[in-house]
């Protein structure tokens, strides 16, 4: 019933007594809510559509790069020559989005070399014979490249080069007339800012990113990166307001074929942000629920963690829950796990640590444990 008054809330709907039928319908999976009320109770529980209401759909890159006949080693080789055309084109972009997609697991440093080498060899390619088109497709998979270059320059805490390499990569967006490219520089911008605790910062770059790249889907992670620094700066309005911005966003947005690739926004993406708001403005319960549904939906039946990055800052969430609590053990359990992932953004697992530093230090400031766990974490460096 509270749900159904909820419910009502967000739009005029049917009286109380026959939207209480409905929704036991749907808990008894007799019926499956349409559309528009997928939509109401996603907003209801502060998340988006497809995460309550999951689309499966991916797709399967390298069954694609099988089709292209083309194997890395004929890429490499036809690199060298000037047999450019639409296969190979489309062969780097395959390439291009495999790398992506091995962002959130592959360790930085090897991921690094290999995102490098391509990033050289996709250049090289402007010093060919090549049509306007091709001259295009070029510039845009360099941009790509170089947006996952900077991720994993900052990821293992080299700031300056992340810098530079973003830079580059908003210049070929904006040379090849390709919104989305800037409007992801602008989010690593955001989030680099973040991490230094520059908070208008990152609220000013979000700005700069969405008036550049208005309609795509990187636009849900700039809200979601403004609704950080607005948690951060203690304005609970606007961090509300800039979750809702994000919300709508990616509701509007068809499902994305590979949500594997860094550089898409799936639902569970979003719950992450806003986990990270509701951690920071105390709402412990709220920020705990959606710590488990970004470790569940990052975890593989067998338990392979495809998320690692994600899940230990769910970790981090509710070790602060655990800590606030009362529970010394779990908090620092959770925190250990975290500390432990073999994947890391140091920079993001650095800021987000520091959450629960903050309160180990005011609720146990003489216990070991707590000064165990904060000698431990002072040992990862950037």
């Amino acid at each position: 019933m509270i749900t159904a008054m909820r419910l009502h809330s967000k739009s005029a709907l049917p009286s109380d007594d026959s939207l209480l039928r409905s929704w036991k319908r749907w808990e008894t999976g007799a019926a499956k809510p349409s559309s528009q009320y997928q939509s109401l109770i996603a907003s209801v529980f502060g998340t988006v559509t497809t995460s309550i209401f999951p689309v499966q759909a991916r797709r399967d890159a390298g069954a694609e790069l099988a089709v292209t006949g083309m194997e890395t080693y004929d890429i490499l080789a036809r690199l060298q020559t000037s047999d450019i055309d639409a296969s190979m084109i489309e062969a780097l972009h395959i390439t291009t989005d495999r790398l992506a997609s091995e962002y959130p697991y592959m360790p930085s440093e090897q991921l690094l070399v290999e995102a490098r080498q391509w990033l050289r060899r996709v250049a090289g390619l402007q010093s060919q014979r090549l049509t306007f088109s091709q001259h295009r497709e070029v510039l845009v998979t360099a941009g790509w490249l170089a947006l996952l270059v900077a991720c994993l320059e900052h990821d293992m805490g080299d700031p300056r080069s992340a810098e530079a390499t973003r830079k580059a990569a908003m210049a070929l967006g904006r040379e090849a007339g390709h919104p989305e490219i800037g409007g992801w520089a602008h989010e690593i911008r955001a989030w680099m800012s973040l991490t230094r605790g520059d908070l208008r910062g990152v609220v000013a770059a979000a700005q700069e990113g969405r008036e550049v790249s208005e309609g795509y889907g990187v636009n849900v992670q700039l809200a979601g990166q403004a609704a950080k620094a607005w948690a951060r700066l203690g304005d609970r309005r606007q961090t509300e307001l800039a979750l809702e911005e994000g919300r709508k966003a990616l509701e509007r947005l068809p499902h994305p074929e590979n949500l594997e690739n860094h550089f898409v926004v799936d639902p569970t993406k979003f719950d992450f942000y806003a986990m990270d708001c509701y951690r920071y403005l105390g709402e412990d319960a709220l920020a705990s629920n959606l710590a488990r549904v970004v470790i569940e939906s990052g975890t593989d039946f067998d338990g392979t963690e495809r998320t690692p990055m994600r899940i230990a800052e769910a970790r981090i969430t509710l070790g602060v829950a655990a800590a606030r609590e009362g529970d010394l053990d779990q908090a620092i359990a959770y925190g250990d796990q975290a500390l432990e992932s073999g994947r890391k953004s140091i920079p993001s697992l650095l800021m987000v640590s520091r959450d629960l530093t903050e309160v180990l230090r005011a609720r146990y400031p003489s216990e070991k444990e707590s000064n165990e766990f904060f000698e431990r974490l002072s040992e990862i460096r950037p």
